[in-house]
């Protein structure tokens, strides 16, 4: 019987963990003592947002992501709760509004200014209240504007519309009250339209949220899930959990089946809890260690053994909580394909993990950096209560290049008058100098490109619009910093038009120049 090793080709096979130099990172913070299972941190390309002690109430900081070194102790706080601050989330749409809940049972929404803060903010936006105990956890809807979902130890989760003009919301839009205990995760697949919760009773559970409906629930006697998470668009769900002998496990389940997982695997006997963080453009499935310096990272494949293991960082400074960077943040130049905030109690420090693909080459990596979801909303909340799902906005990761709006490109109508006029004095057997030719033919090309791209493009469709982004719509900007965005993605354009223009210029001049030589050598 011949032996054949497993060797599998990926790219992300020699994946790298690396941690920032300590003038990279944020040192003097005072980051809670809470012992809630949650991140404590959320983090997006502009701020870095952490849970913090605060006497007679709860607070978090909110720090400027390029604010490095030692935070001065009386940096201004958001503190308006009135209990501990047990989970905040960063609005993926805005990057200047933050959610927060806490042991008061209430959720606030927070505008956070685009300077830095010289006082303590006390007022919310909005503030959200109809659970009757502490609020534990909020997730912002993947694709919906302004739609936000909390859990409380009430056993219920309350799913709020914020696209309301009252400052306080007492009643939300629908409450999921079909379980038996305290909600422990949720997880959203990619478009928004099922959520997944593990519970303390054990079981793992697929909602419809608008509906109410629990459309699959299960638990596995040798397997007690804690954190449960969607593998994007792979119809699959993945679980951290303990084992009959506390051992700490990992499960991944067929989100049609919840009876048997598909695979079930020991970790080791630590007794800390394991966040997983799952990357849908890698495929890369990351899992992080409470109480411990480890990040174990694996590739999921959409067939057996389906959980592929790549390599593990470690270090020796345990972290209590997590963060995590979009990836329209990330250093695309250094290869970076995903970046975690560790936060190291014991030593006041939130420390950047940079996990690196090794290249040589200093150029974009495209085969790394597949288009990723963008900071635009793909519909609006009350389109989504209708009940229509939407994938998320894509965004492509190279610099310079905006967000995807449309792959077809239609001819200006001034260039085709001008082609139908060049075209006329060419059948009325006018003389054509060289340079009108030369534009003609360019013009002719560009057609038949164009043609050529409106004949495919309705086989393309489809993926297009079930990969969610929506080729004819181009959300105009709600928010300063989206028309901030908007204004620099149209200067860029300009420029790039400016250098054509130029090199246009340049071309004619070329092929005046030849015509004069020509002329002289026929006289």
């Amino acid at each position: 019987m011949s032996w054949h090793p497993q060797y599998r080709s990926s790219k992300f096979r020699h994946v790298y963990g690396k941690a920032a130099s300590k003038d990279k990172c944020y040192d003097c913070v005072p980051i809670t003592l809470s012992v809630h299972d949650n991140h404590f941190c959320a983090v997006n390309p502009s701020f870095i947002a952490v849970v913090t002690e605060c006497v007679g109430g709860g607070a978090f900081l909110v720090i400027p992501i390029k604010q490095t070194g030692k935070l001065d102790p009386h940096y201004p706080k958001v503190c308006g709760h009135k209990g501990n601050v047990l989970d905040i989330k960063w609005n993926p749409f805005n990057d200047f509004v933050i959610a927060s809940c806490s042991e008061d049972a209430t959720v606030k929404i927070w505008d956070i200014p685009n300077h830095l803060l010289k006082r303590n903010i006390t007022t919310p936006k909005k503030e959200l209240l109809g659970h009757a105990r502490r609020v534990g956890l909020i997730e912002w809807h993947p694709t919906a504007d302004n739609i936000l979902f909390s859990s409380g130890y009430d056993y219920k989760i309350m799913i709020w519309n914020l696209d309301v003009k009252d400052t306080v919301i007492s009643k939300p839009v629908k409450i999921l009250d079909g379980h038996k205990d305290v909600i422990l995760s949720m997880s959203f697949n990619t478009d928004g339209s099922l959520l997944a919760t593990s519970c303390r009773d054990r079981k793992i559970r697929v909602i419809d949220p608008r509906a109410g409906i629990v459309l699959q629930e299960g638990s596995y006697k040798s397997h007690r899930a804690n954190k449960v998470l969607f593998l994007g668009n792979m119809k699959k769900l993945f679980s951290t959990g303990t084992s009959w002998w506390n051992n700490r496990q990992i499960a991944l389940w067929d989100q049609n089946d919840l009876s048997v997982p598909l695979l079930e695997e020991d970790l080791d006997g630590s007794s800390g809890l394991l966040f997983p963080v799952y990357d849908s453009d890698t495929h890369m499935l990351y899992v992080v260690g409470k109480g411990d310096g480890n990040i174990r990272y694996y590739e999921i494949s959409p067939e057996k053994p389906y959980l592929n293991y790549l390599m593990e960082y470690r270090s020796h400074l345990p972290q209590k909580g997590i963060g995590m960077m979009p990836k329209r943040g990330l250093d695309v130049a250094a290869c970076e394909i995903f970046r975690f905030y560790k936060l190291i109690p014991t030593k006041s420090l939130i420390e950047p993990i940079s996990m690196i693909v090794p290249r040589r080459s200093e150029s974009y990596q495209e085969d790394i950096y597949p288009l990723t979801a963008a900071a635009q909303p793909a519909l609006t909340a009350q389109q989504w209560l209708n009940g229509i799902n939407k994938g998320p906005l894509l965004v492509s990761l190279k610099p310079g290049s905006g967000a995807v709006n449309s792959p077809l490109q239609f001819l200006d109508p001034e260039a085709f008058a001008k082609a139908t006029d060049l075209s006329q004095q060419e059948g009325e057997g006018g003389r054509m100098s060289l340079e009108d030719e030369q534009e003609l033919r360019e013009i002719r090309d560009g057609r038949k490109k164009r043609l050529k791209t409106d004949e495919t493009f309705p086989t393309n469709e489809q993926m297009c619009l079930s990969n969610g982004f929506d080729i004819f719509e181009c959300p105009p900007p709600k928010t300063e910093n989206e028309l901030l965005h908007m204004y620099f993605r149209q200067q860029e354009e300009i420029r790039r038009l400016r250098a054509l223009i130029n090199q246009r210029d340049v071309q004619i001049k070329q092929l005046e120049l030849r015509n004069l030589s020509v002329d002289r050598g026929n006289y």
